[in-house]
């Protein structure tokens, strides 16, 4: 018997061990070349933080599948990046035109860079008048005195 549920037991984990073929790159390779200098420029909708050539999330995979049938269909690189824009916006790309729509995200850090250091400055100057407003009494210089000559 327990020979049995142990027979089952590796039966029941192997079968988690099979997996699928790998799907084969496009069949011409000058669309794969295309593919992957396109999607270097592209950024992924789900990751985000990663380029559409690197990325694995499923919609990567389909916008991939997008792009090879665009170049299949003779697109030049720029129609296939106009027509993902033209679908998802400007975000897809990673370095969006400078326009209206645009401002805040490529001026959006210097502004706040700019406004950061304004509060630092003014943190400091505030700390710095207090700081030299302090005055010692007699009492506390003389007891600091009296420390300095015990050091030394």
């Amino acid at each position: 018997m327990k020979a049995l549920i142990a027979l089952l037991t590796v039966l029941f984990l192997a079968t988690g061990a099979i997996g699928k073929e790998a799907a084969p790159l496009a069949d011409d390779e000058a669309v794969e070349k295309r593919l992957v200098n396109i999607a270097e420029d592209l950024r992924c909708l789900v990751c985000q933080n990663e380029s559409l050539a690197g990325s694995r999330a499923d919609l990567a995979e389909d916008l991939r599948r997008e792009v090879r049938g665009l170049i299949r269909q003779g697109k030049t690189d720029q129609e296939v990046k106009d027509f993902l824009v033209s679908r998802y916006g400007d975000f897809v790309l990673y370095q969006p035109p400078v326009k209206p729509t645009t401002w805040l995200l490529w001026g959006g850090p210097f502004v706040l860079l700019v406004v950061g250091v304004a509060i630092l400055l003014s943190y400091l100057r505030r700390r710095g008048s207090q700081v030299g407003k302090a005055e010692l009494t007699e009492d506390e210089k003389k007891r600091a005195e009296a420390l300095l000559k015990d050091r030394s």
